[in-house]
């Protein structure tokens, strides 16, 4: 404890650079500790999130007493989100529980809704038709998932359910229905998370606890020397690194509290929630206020090991060891499982996730990741040394015999920026990954519409919202069930079309000729094949004047012979219909409208929007891909890109608290060299030169192993893409960037003044 009290008393004794020191350890501390309690609080959000989407769930039994209350549930897509709508007929027997949220049940002709739907109904008077009644009250956050769900409990008489609706048997499922994230998708999430922020958030918190490490260095060894002992002078250490460590994440924990407060109820594109749900949990407390002590203590104890074991060579400013060789084995062992995985899809036999598989490439990617860090001192020491042997140039000596002294001091500089380009290439591919496995296989997303549901007006506005590429209609065929129909089939399904609206709706097509019915011959499908020249179809149409017409349309000879994508509408057709060949303002009374459009997320919500703002209470059907799973393709988006911004954030503080630090700590050499002649203008071109060498090699070093590792996992996910190419040029453009941001932060180690004091200095 008397050592820890000196090294209190030395802290805040020593003068005001240690101070500016220890406040500087403690803020930058707690920006990583405010960045570690948000990734650890995001599984929590989603958890909360999908609680209560479980404890909402109606649980029901098609069987039940004859006066049971009856439920029906609808999911419907309104714009790029889904709109839940809960029918209910409430009855005098069976269960009488009451759905989160709500008080009472609502009796017929009711409706509660939730905030947003609440909004909704003033801003959209449109909505009301999907909303038979009178609004009644709000759900409370209880019986919400997040607070922008659209959801509302209808209430509705027995009659009305007595053919769909099921008998309620209580409320709250063991799990939700449709999570805010798939477990499988969860798991490449997480790995994301922990690979971008996680292991930049180490490094940056070692940064802060190794700031002004040689003055410290030889303030311990002069301790040590005095008769301290080695365990007293490392308690000496440990005192102003784990109380700034503890300060720090006392700091970092009330920044995320006000970070959760602002951001929850801002949200986040996608991602919304209640400050409940990012409450900090005990378990987070106790790794933020015990696990940066300890990272703390440790990072402290390597750091005095040089002045405790050796201290009149640190007195005496001796030569340093070189780094160790034997840490680049991590390094060479994580490249080797990385190419390892690289050489399977070079051969043509691309290794599965499977198995062991699944732990080789995570530890391929941590070794390569922890190894590149590690090795950077050596890397550096090995260039110093060959450089300045090599060179004639005073500037380049100079840089490189620093270098070469100090390889682990510049190396704290330019860590955290080598570690940002790795990770931003494994986020590529975590990116490329899961667009993969979410998005449509296909170029073009379909929507279809009923027709019944539209006036003529919507359908031709439906036309013109933008990203709508193509559009056409699918017309069901009719059959009198009194009438034998023969080795006629009931019904069959026609596209009413042009020959430009067919060609775009698929991948290609040939023998199309407008004005003219044709039969359609999918390459990938036989449907058709049955179909014989001269059957005939029956189709309902309904004319301007109310009258029913009936179209008679027959199997011709002559075919289109076209490929059509995998999720698509076009290949259950079996005719292509010219719309001449319908009757002027006829209008089939069984036919949905098909719209075609980009299959990017973001053009797809942008769709789904222009739709909802023609035909708000319009049923939309997402041809191959529920609102649900664009719903989680945006959280998921949403979740990688805060991510990324945290690496961004700590790689950049880490950078900027390490050029702080390699300032103070080499003013005294600085002003050294200028004494004896050296002009400001070369000491900036030494202190660059001392920063982007070593930091260029570490740069390429890190562009290499991380599209190695990215297609290493793109590999082994099974995807269609497995060598990001397109990456590349991105990549090198940050790689650039990089370089120009850590020349341009080196310049300030040169200061204005020079002060000989500082030369005389301990």
């Amino acid at each position: 404890m008397r050592e820890f009290l000196l090294g209190l008393r030395l802290l805040f004794g020593a003068g005001r650079g240690n101070r500016i020191r220890f406040y500087l350890m403690a803020v930058g501390g707690s920006v990583g500790v405010c960045c570690l309690a948000l990734v650890l609080t995001v599984p929590a959000i989603l958890d909360a999130h999908d609680g209560r989407a479980a404890a909402r769930q109606a649980v029901t039994s098609a069987k039940g007493p004859a006066n049971g209350t009856l439920v029906l549930q609808r999911d419907d897509a309104y714009g790029s989100r889904s709109f839940t709508r809960v029918f209910v007929a409430e009855g005098t027997g069976g269960s009488r529980q009451v759905p989160p949220g709500l008080n009472e049940l609502p009796a017929p002709g009711e409706v509660f809704v939730s905030p947003r739907v609440h909004d909704l109904l003033r801003s959209a008077p449109g909505v009301k038709g999907l909303l038979p009644g009178r609004e009644a009250g709000v759900i409370s956050p209880a019986g919400l998932a997040h607070p922008d769900e659209l959801y509302a409990y209808v209430g509705t008489d027995r009659a009305t359910l007595a053919r769909e609706g099921r008998t309620l048997k209580g409320f709250g499922y063991g799990y939700a229905p449709f999570p805010a994230v798939e477990p499988s998708t969860l798991t490449d999430v997480r790995f994301a998370l922990a690979t971008l922020v996680l292991l930049p958030l180490v490094i940056f918190l070692s940064v802060c606890a190794r700031l002004s490490a040689a003055s410290r260095m030889r303030r311990l060894a002069a301790l040590r020397l005095l008769g301290l002992s080695v365990k007293g002078t490392q308690r000496v250490n440990a005192a102003e690194t784990v109380v700034a460590a503890l300060l720090g994440a006392v700091l970092g924990l009330g920044e995320y509290w006000v970070l959760n407060q602002v951001m929850a109820r801002a949200g986040l594109p996608g991602l919304r929630w209640y400050p409940g749900d990012g409450a900090l949990s005990v378990t987070t407390i106790a790794v933020c206020l015990v696990g940066c002590p300890v990272l703390a203590w440790l990072v402290s104890r390597r750091s005095a090991r040089d002045a405790t074991a050796n201290p009149l060579a640190v007195r005496r400013t001796a030569v340093p060891r070189p780094p160790s060789k034997w840490v680049g084995l991590l390094l060479l062992s994580g490249l080797g499982i990385v190419c390892g995985f690289c050489a399977t899809g070079l051969m043509g036999h691309p290794a599965s996730s499977l198995g062991v598989n699944a732990l080789l490439v995570v530890a391929g990617v941590v070794l390569t990741g922890v190894g590149l860090v590690l090795t950077l001192p050596l890397l550096s020491y090995a260039l110093a040394r060959r450089v300045a042997r090599t060179t004639g140039s005073l500037t380049l000596n100079l840089a490189m015999r620093r270098n070469e002294a100090e390889p682990g001091s510049t190396m704290r500089v330019v860590t955290s920026l080598v570690l940002l380009v790795y990770v931003a290439s494994l986020a590529q591919g975590v990116l490329i990954q899961l667009e993969q496995v979410t998005r449509p296989s296909g170029p073009v997303q379909e929507y279809s519409l009923p027709l019944s549901g539209l006036t003529t007006q919507q359908q031709r506005d439906l036309t013109a919202v933008s990203g709508v590429s193509a559009h056409a209609a699918l017309m069901n065929s009719w059959a009198d069930p009194n009438v034998d129909s023969g080795t006629n089939p009931a019904w069959e399904t026609v596209l009413v079309a042009t020959c430009a609206q067919l060609d775009r709706m698929t991948v290609g097509t040939k023998g199309c000729v407008d004005g003219k019915v044709m039969r359609l011959d999918n390459t990938d499908s036989s449907a058709d094949s049955y179909l014989k020249t001269g059957m005939s179809f029956v189709f309902r149409l309904r004319l301007d004047s109310g009258q029913d017409k009936k179209l008679n349309i027959s199997v011709p000879n002559e075919r289109i012979v076209y490929s059509g994508y995998s999720a698509s509408s076009v290949g259950t057709a079996v005719l292509l219909v010219p719309p001449s060949a319908l009757p002027a303002g006829a209008r089939p009374r069984d036919a949905e409208v098909l719209l075609a459009g980009d299959s990017d997320p973001g053009r797809v919500r942008a769709v789904l929007d222009g739709i909802a703002a023609v035909a708000p209470i319009a049923e939309i059907e997402l041809v191959g891909l529920n609102i649900q799973g664009l719903e989680q393709i945006s959280v998921v988006e949403t979740l990688l890109a805060l991510g990324m911004i945290m690496g961004l954030v700590i790689g950049v503080a880490a950078f900027l608290v390490s050029v702080t630090d390699r300032a103070v700590e080499r003013r005294a050499q600085v002003t050294a060299v200028t004494l004896i002649g050296a002009r400001a203008r070369t000491m900036r071109a030494v202190q660059c030169a001392q920063v982007v060498l070593p930091l260029g090699l570490g740069l390429v070093l890190a562009l290499v192993s991380g599209k190695l590792a990215e297609s290493s996992y793109l590999i082994t996910g099974g995807g269609a893409i497995r060598w990001d190419t397109d990456g590349v040029p991105l990549l090198v453009l940050a790689t650039v960037g990089v370089v120009a941001m850590a020349a341009v932060g080196s310049l300030p180690l040169v200061g204005r003044r020079i002060d000989p004091e500082l030369i005389r200095r301990d």
